[in-house]
């Protein structure tokens, strides 16, 4: 099979970086796979993982004309028989694009928290959360299908970083081996990180008087300069410089091996459990919790995020009650790392997801394409006027969301009773039996 994979953006991030090594690991099933995006940090991976890059005109408004053009041309010229966009901007270039005018298949991921309404109900859909992919079922005439996020469970363990590496990012950031280090990895957006992130300086801020604990951020993004002025502000009044920012790293692995304890969401989260490291998952409404065999069910099924009941308060609140035990307790630690590396090399593994996209690329191609039918391309172009309509009357009142498929995600519910003997088969060799996760009273929560 001839792919193109094209990621919504080429900076360093977790459905994007996904694309890249899902399309290496699809490509070494034996497929000739290019990527296709605007030049940006990522560009570094692909070239890395010795996959054919084609950049991408600057787009301006999505979906863009001139980069659906592009999309043809390099269809034509690479006799490519699908393309796949991953998240809403390049899914609606790619089906506007080659599958309208060349009649060439496009097939779409959303890791996003919600489908946005007006991706063609027909186009093949894959998702990143059974909670997702069956609100998408409810509404959508194509195939839903699930590919969890991937993990290169090789690339990303425990022994995967060397001690010079290690000490290379100690020196650069004056990090002390005698302290424990809580880590995140991860984009610094406004929506649906902002809130989580000043809950973990606060938590750290005050465990730091008792504790030798630091915490260490890894990445960037629009939201770094008020995260910055927070934990100045906290580290001026503890006497201490208590956060360190390390700015975006091409690889983060070295942050991830550093850890003593990780915070974070998606895709992060999974990388973070594949270095053998606890786990606490990040959500809003003050929601954090602890990967272990009492929430794992829960997680599975809504992905790896949550929303709590409370605010940042609450969550600084949470997270220290989840902090303090680890911190004074190495072999607990040790037994939750273990825990969280055999889980996504079981379940999670980019040779797993792999396997699963090859199929589902060859089902795609099986069925075969028509001529789009007008009612699609009707309510599809009409849907998406109505959400530019809404953004631009957002923007105007001020509360335009800078991400606006993760400010619009889809509730968390409780999962489906399943048996575990029902649940579990071959290539899912984890697959509990969904149960509710547990409810944990949090002190001082805001209703």
């Amino acid at each position: 099979m001839r792919i193109l994979v094209y990621p919504h953006l080429m900076e360093i991030g977790g459905s994007q970086l996904n694309a890249v090594e899902l399309a290496g690991a699809v490509r070494d099933l034996g497929h000739d796979v290019t990527v296709f995006g605007v030049p940006g940090p990522l560009v570094e991976t692909v070239r890395a993982l010795g996959l054919d890059y084609v950049a991408s005109p600057k787009p301006g408004r999505r979906p863009s004309p001139r980069v659906m053009s592009a999309l043809c041309r390099v269809v034509r010229e690479r006799r490519i028989e699908l393309v796949h966009g991953y998240e809403w901007p390049p899914a609606l270039e790619a089906f506007f694009g080659p599958r309208t005018r060349l009649g060439v298949p496009a097939f779409a991921t959303v890791m996003s928290m919600a489908v946005a309404p007006f991706l063609p109900s027909s186009m093949p859909l894959v998702v990143g959360t059974e909670l997702i992919g069956e609100s998408a079922r409810a509404v959508r005439r194509g195939p839903v299908d699930l590919i969890e996020p991937p993990v290169d469970v090789r690339a990303n363990a425990p022994d995967a970083v060397d001690d010079a590496a290690l000490t290379q990012l100690r020196t650069r950031f004056d990090l002390s081996p005698a302290d424990l280090h809580v880590v995140v990895v991860s984009r610094l957006a406004t929506e649906l990180k902002l809130e989580g992130l000043l809950a973990a300086v606060d938590a750290v801020a005050r465990l730091a008087v008792d504790l030798p604990v630091r915490l260490v951020v890894v990445g960037d993004g629009p939201a770094r300069e008020q995260l910055a002025a927070h934990a100045a502000r906290i580290g001026a009044i503890r006497g201490g410089k208590v956060v360190v920012f390390t700015g975006e790293l091409t690889d983060p692995r070295p942050a991830y091996a550093l850890a003593d304890i990780s915070i974070g969401m998606g895709g992060s989260a999974l990388r973070a459990a594949a270095f053998a490291k606890p786990l606490i998952v990040q959500g809003e409404g003050g929601f954090f919790e602890l990967l272990g065999p009492e929430s794992v069910d829960a997680f599975l099924w809504q992905g790896w995020y949550g929303i709590g009941e409370g605010d940042r308060i609450s969550g600084a609140r949470r997270l220290i009650k989840i902090l303090k035990p680890l911190l004074t307790d190495a072999d607990r630690r040790r037994q939750l790392g273990d825990y969280g590396r055999d889980l996504v090399t079981r379940r999670f593994s980019l040779e797993r997801a792999a396997r699963v996209q090859e199929a589902l690329y060859a089902r795609t191609l099986q069925a075969g394409v028509g001529r789009p039918e007008v009612r699609t391309l009707g309510v599809s172009a009409a849907g998406l006027f109505a959400h530019e309509v809404r953004r631009h009357y957002d923007q105007l009142r001020g509360q335009a969301a800078l991400d606006d498929f993760n400010a619009r995600r889809v509730q968390p519910g409780n999962p489906p009773a399943r048996s575990a003997a029902s649940s579990q088969s071959s290539s899912d060799p984890v697959a509990p039996g969904f149960a509710k996760l547990p409810s944990y009273p949090i002190e001082g929560t805001s209703r």
